[in-house]
């Protein structure tokens, strides 16, 4: 079976994406983290790492790539999900 890659939003590196972090926006437009892989919606991922956790941060690369502003508290979810997972 095909590996499922996908580009971290950081580090701009392909990984399989059971290595990387999902960050869902539904159609309402609502953005969440997708700890599952499963949510409906156009997904962006990151590594699990604290490398592209800051360069995430720091370029708002979410913003990009929903074309969205993405609210402070996204940020931190996924800064919570990455660190909950070293």
């Amino acid at each position: 079976m095909e590996d499922k890659l996908r580009m971290c939003v950081a580090c701009r590196e392909m990984k399989d994406k059971r290595q990387l972090i999902r960050v869902v926006k539904d159609k309402e437009g609502n953005i969440s983290v997708d700890l599952t892989g499963k949510k409906n919606g156009r997904g962006a991922y990151v590594c699990k790492n604290q490398q592209c956790l800051k360069t995430m941060t720091k370029q708002k690369s979410f913003n990009k790539a929903f074309k969205m502003n993405i609210d402070e508290t996204v940020y931190k979810t996924i800064e919570e999900a990455i660190l909950g997972k070293e």
